[in-house]
């Protein structure tokens, strides 16, 4: 096994990076054993009290609360504070903390940061906790947080699963068939150009549209999650191998689905870098009317019903082989490594209370922030029928059965933010894809080999 690096020269460099995230996670140090077989209510007399901390907003932090009212009245011998701000506050105090020795007990991680906390010996092996406590084929996502060796570091709160977005009232208005679970990333396109309009009411089929002066884009595209990772992947191609330590960037079959998204953005089709500038935010197009379709998590449900969209949801599309690939986040709860056994064995029964209860699954299926993680709570109308739109709702249990994580591992915003950085390039015309493609490559695996190889 590799020797990992200590979290102090970590928080250094994490110091110099920004977070990449939009939207909104092995080996360990030679330190990381796996959980005891003790439980929380071990003692029920004995009082022990945990710090858990999570990344809020205004409705979520208040759901918490009540839920965590709701825990503590279960488990009188277990007092729980908190600890919360919004994202990026809570991720860098987070990352001093741990290296200073005073995180959470217990803590909400984005999914991309699992295998970081994992990997640099954060967090706490829950393998033998979840086979104990959990029926694993009572949960949606489990899986996600396991490493390339078997062993668990987190138990989902709640999933987010990318889908096709479509504006329905676009696609009738341009005479336009609704998406189908058979399209293929060329019929997308295909469907895209009809319902690509300039400045002069031309669409990207007609002789003299102009692609510099778009009104509204057949398809809104950025980011990993919600851009190329399922185009790369439903082509065949990738980022990086099973274990996550080697780039696999520079490939035909990457070749290919960069040849698909350039031409796209060349032809004023799909959105391109210089495009989401005119934007309040990335994540601004779609519920702007701005675009007919968009690759997204189910947390952007919120703004396309707060915007009062005619919209639903489809599969995503095809590669051209058949191969379908939907990007997941399994944002999750992890155990400090560094807890005493009876803080860490109480930090699992929240855990444990999250992930069994259907009623505190329910209350925060209500919020519209997330799929529950639950199968009996995601499979019933709670979820399903949620709200009127979108209605198809299913389709993002569907994707589940084909979704795969971000290639998450301990230096994932490192080499995500030198492959966006070589991928701009290509879509900007400032490289060719061949140059993007080698460049990119090395300059990820450089990365990777700064940490795994040291």
């Amino acid at each position: 096994m590799k020797k990992r690096k200590g979290f102090y020269s970590w928080v250094t460099a994490l110091l110099l990076i920004s977070i990449i995230v939009s939207g909104c996670g092995n080996a360990g140090d030679g330190q990381s054993g796996t959980a005891s077989s003790g439980t929380g209510g071990g003692e029920e007399d004995k009082k022990v009290e945990i710090l858990l901390g999570y990344y809020s907003s205004d409705s979520s932090d208040a759901k918490m609360k009540e839920l965590i009212e709701q825990f503590e009245e279960k488990h009188p011998n277990i007092t729980v504070k908190t600890q919360s701000a919004p994202y990026g506050q809570f991720y860098q105090k987070l990352d001093t903390q741990i290296a200073a020795g005073q995180a959470p007990d217990v803590w909400l991680s984005d999914g991309v940061y699992v295998m970081k906390y994992a990997q640099r010996g954060a967090a706490k092996d829950l393998t033998d906790w979840i086979a104990r406590d959990l029926k694993a084929d009572e949960y949606y996502g489990l899986d996600f947080n396991k490493d390339a060796d078997g062993r668990y570091w987190g138990v989902p709160q709640g999933i987010q699963v990318g889908v096709l977005f479509y504006n329905k009232e676009l696609f009738d208005k341009a005479g336009v068939a609704y998406p189908s679970d058979e399209w293929t990333w060329e019929d997308l396109k295909s469907s895209a150009a009809k319902l690509t309009v300039d400045a002069g009411g031309k669409t990207a089929e007609d002789s003299g549209f102009d692609a510099a002066s778009v009104n509204q884009f057949g398809l809104t595209f950025f980011s990993i999650t919600e851009g190329w990772f399922s185009v790369m992947k439903s082509y065949g191609g990738g980022t990086l191998d099973e274990k996550a330590e080697n780039s696999i960037i520079n490939s035909p079959e990457n070749k290919q689905a960069f040849e698909w998204m350039v031409d796209g953005m060349q032809r004023g089709i799909i959105t391109d870098p210089v495009d989401l500038k005119s934007f309040q935010s990335n994540t601004a197009v779609f519920p702007s009317g701005s675009a007919a379709m968009r690759i997204g998590i189910y947390a952007r449900v919120q703004a396309a019903n707060e915007a009062g969209l005619n919209y639903d949801v489809a599969l995503l599309p095809k590669g051209p082989d058949g191969k379908r690939v939907s990007p997941v986040i399994a944002n999750s709860w992890v155990v400090n490594q560094k807890s005493s056994d009876e803080k860490a064995e109480a930090a699992w029964e929240w855990i444990k209370y999250w992930a069994t209860e259907d009623d505190v699954q329910k209350q925060w299926t209500e919020l519209g922030e997330a799929v529950p993680v639950k199968k009996s709570v995601a499979e019933s109308e709670v979820f399903l029928k949620a709200g009127e739109q979108p209605a198809n709702r299913q389709a993002f249990l569907d994707s589940l059965e084909f979704a795969q994580t971000l290639d998450n591992n301990a230096v994932w915003e490192e080499w995500v933010g030198k492959f966006n950085e070589h991928a701009e390039r290509a879509f900007l015309g400032d490289a060719t894809i061949d140059q993007a493609l080698s460049e990119a490559d090395a300059a990820v695996q450089a990365v990777l080999d700064d940490f795994y190889k040291k």
